[in-house]
């Protein structure tokens, strides 16, 4: 904390006497490092904590190494198809003459995007398995303490995440003149993002994979056919869930919002560059700073943390969150102050972004909390079976999208309003420029306390895994009594983050998609004849005409697109499932010692088959998420025939000047593909988010004793509800935001094949 009171001190005394553009971006830079070192420090805090019996270590050990193992694996087949990709990127590139000199750069950020988004992810698993065991161990003799070292085991991941965003954003726009040109070097950093995507789309996909395939096998065998209660021994898949606790809620999510916060720094940055004439090199360096002031924040949110023993540990994790969210203001204040001029028509937008998380956490919480309605009608639904109980879920799920779309709206309406006002006066600068930089700046308030965010995310996993632990060492009643506690907290923390996923991913989406248009018009200019491409004409690709045939293709295909993704990722999980649990009942069969308590099941076997399942299943939803926009653009750009209005003349006359007319079909279409893609992916990822942790919490409620209990006809009828909206929520659903956002980072990089 001190470390943090002396950075502010000393940018209070220093920058108003400093109009130095690179001071602010090694301002950022420095809180970015100072950053890592608080995860650091979180980490050496966590790791120094007691990690309990013999028995416990022997659990934990194998949850670790399982862990271990899958993410190596997945990382190394990740790895090949980066390295494949990346030569792809590189010979698209060189194939146009514009972009050719941009090769060597694009493929460079790519793979340092794609690294990072890995580092990020494994450094925040690695604590999170070591966590496990202290918070168990904790839990014995204090719950504040439990709690803390759970949620600062989880802010390693947020702290880590977001830092690495920032400086990997921050130091390729430095190393390749970004001082000096700033109008074209924000583009040339997009394959930062793009690389950040692509390792994020098959990191969520097959972490989400192996965590619903071994919780849906231990759970069908285990509590409906076997009898037993959750994380119990005797159970073979136990470890394999525990296992994928990590590998998708902590490496997935990671991965999933470092993509987040490096696409938006990158795109917020490319729609600072248009208000130069306005606000020099600091509208492009401000998203910059003000992610820098959200660590800080998200760090005094995290020291706040603290509980008693007889209180809900929700309100100690709520109180982080408000303090984080107050001192992220205050820091877009400062931001606003010192970079846009005092223009506190941006700093609303700003408000309207962290308004807009705030809301999201809330609307969350409603539609997956107990207490709430929509859980409360899927638990009741479970007294007439599982039928019943499967059609409340899905009326639920169907009913979540509403109230997250009006806020995104008006989020987006209020925003780009702001844009117009704070810039009213200002000439030379578009009116849409104006309001879709107010636009960028909500999405970057949005995303002001994700570090915060992440770490409650991560807390769930672990308080998940401290339960299995004590579970399965025998511990006293009274010590799962406390983990169980903060393990129905972390079960809302990890619903609450997907839902901020999403709010995050649409406005990013958003952004990134202005931020392609923005693209597809410099690119235009650049190739007619001078001076026309330069100063007198302005060409603006604004305009998407659904009418004309090709377009129209392009949406239908962007929403199928979700449709058929979201498909292939449940059905990898039922497969990968059916081997999970033909493996489970083959170990009951064969040895009945293991019901009986006298023989240890093997856990091993089942780790391996999900984990060769979960890497196998992974590939061809991947590979059709990168190829469809790349495909659409390619081959729709040849579609010339199909074109509308003044763009199907043969030439143009600009300025008494006859010149080619340029094709915008394939981008038009790309951008139908994207536009339409990303409405689809929201409200199903919503729908599949919230249905799923509805489902979920409804087999929790009567867990606690309501409606018959554990093992009741209405429990039972719950669990298969429950198993149904798993893959939703922890696969499928997490995916499609990292899909929306991969949409929009591929589609910049490659614009220059689609025309």
């Amino acid at each position: 904390m001190h470390t943090w009171l002396a950075v502010g001190l000393a940018m209070w005394q220093t920058a108003p006497a400093s109009d130095d553009a690179s001071g602010w971006l090694w301002l950022a830079l420095i809180i970015s490092a100072l950053a890592l070192l608080m995860a650091f420090v979180f980490a050496r805090w966590v790791l120094a904590a007691d990690t309990g019996t013999a028995d416990m270590q022997a659990i934990s050990n194998a949850i670790k190494e399982g862990a271990e193992a899958f993410l190596r694996r997945q990382y190394m087949t990740i790895g090949v198809l980066s390295i494949v990709l990346a030569i792809l990127i590189f010979a698209g590139y060189r194939l146009s003459e514009r972009n050719a000199p941009l090769a060597v750069k694009t493929v460079v950020s790519f793979l340092i995007g794609a690294a990072c988004s890995g580092i990020a992810g494994f450094t925040g698993m690695y604590v999170s398995i070591r966590a496990n065991i202290r918070t168990a161990s904790a839990a014995r003799t204090s719950l504040n303490r439990a709690l803390q070292i759970a949620l600062r085991g989880g802010a390693v991941t947020g702290l880590v995440v977001v830092a690495m965003s920032l400086l990997g954003v921050g130091l390729l726009f430095w190393l390749f003149g970004g001082l000096e040109n700033p109008r074209q070097v924000p583009y040339q950093v997009v394959g930062f993002g793009f690389g950040a995507s692509f390792v994020a789309l098959f990191a969520q996909l097959g972490g989400g994979i192996y965590t619903k395939a071994a919780d849906v096998g231990a759970d069908l065998v285990g509590k409906i056919e076997a009898g037993i209660p959750e994380d119990d021994p005797r159970n073979p898949a136990v470890i394999a869930d525990l296992v994928g606790d990590n590998v998708g809620d902590c490496a997935g999510r990671g991965a999933d919002l470092f993509e987040s916060t490096a696409a938006e720094n990158v795109g917020a940055m490319i729609l600072g560059a248009a208000l130069l004439p306005h606000f020099g090199i600091k509208g492009v360096l401000f998203p910059l700073l003000a992610r820098a002031f959200g660590l800080i924040a998200s760090t005094f949110g995290i020291l706040v943390v603290r509980t008693k023993e007889d209180k809900d540990p929700m309100q100690a994790l709520n109180r982080g969150y408000y303090v984080t969210t107050v001192l992220a203001i205050a820091g877009f204040a400062v931001a606003v102050h010192y970079l846009l001029r005092d223009n506190w028509w941006f700093f609303g937008s700003g408000v309207v972004g962290i308004i807009t998380s705030f809301l999201f956490v809330w609307i969350t919480q409603y539609y997956t909390e107990y207490r709430y309605r929509p859980v409360a009608e899927i638990a009741k639904a479970s007294l007439t079976g599982p039928a019943t109980n499967i059609i409340a879920g899905l009326a639920v799920g169907m009913e979540t999208p509403a109230l997250p779309v009006i806020v995104i709206s008006v989020a987006l309406l209020l925003s780009y309003w702001f844009g117009l006002k704070a810039l009213a006066d200002v000439t030379g600068i578009s009116d849409y420029a104006k309001g879709i930089y107010g636009t960028a700046i909500a999405t970057m308030g949005m995303l002001s306390t994700a570090a915060y965010i992440l770490a409650m995310d991560t807390f769930g996993p672990i308080t998940d895994n401290a339960g299995g632990i004590i579970e399965m060492s025998h511990q006293p009643d009274e010590i799962r009594v406390k983990t169980d506690r903060l393990d129905a907290v972390g079960n809302t923390t990890k619903a609450l983050t997907k839902g901020y996923a999403i709010g995050s991913a649409a406005l990013a989406a958003f952004l990134l998609f202005s931020a392609y248009l923005d693209e597809i018009s410099a690119i235009v200019r650049t190739r007619l004849p001078a001076p026309l491409g330069t100063t007198e004409f302005k060409f603006s690709f604004e305009n998407i005409n659904l009418a004309n045939v090709p377009v129209f293709v392009g949406g239908l295909l962007g929403a199928m697109l979700v449709f058929l993704f979201s498909s292939l990722a449940i059905r990898a999980v039922g497969k990968a499932a059916q081997y999970v649990i033909e493996e489970v009942r083959r170990q009951f069969r064969e040895n009945p010692g293991i019901m009986q308590g006298t023989s240890k099941p093997d856990y091993g076997r089942c780790v391996s088959i999900v984990t060769g399942a979960a890497l196998r299943q992974m590939v061809l939803p991947g590979i059709l998420a990168v190829g469809m926009p790349i495909a659409v653009g390619s081959l729709f750009r040849y579609l010339t025939g199909f074109r509308m209005g003044e763009a199907a003349a043969r030439d143009l006359i600009i300025n008494g000047v006859s010149v080619p007319a340029p094709n915008l079909i394939g981008a038009e279409s790309v951008a139908a593909l994207l536009m339409v893609g990303t409405i689809a992916g929201i409200l199903m990822a919503t729908l599949m988010n919230n249905g799923g942790g509805a489902w979920d919490n409804a087999k929790k409620f009567i867990e606690t004793g309501q409606y018959g209990g554990k093992r009741s006809e209405a429990h039972k009828a719950a669990v298969v509800g429950d198993t149904v909206g798993d893959p939703f929520k922890d696969t499928a659903g997490p995916s499609l935001h990292v899909l929306i956002k991969l949409l929009s980072t591929i589609t910049l990089v490659m614009a220059p094949l689609f025309l």
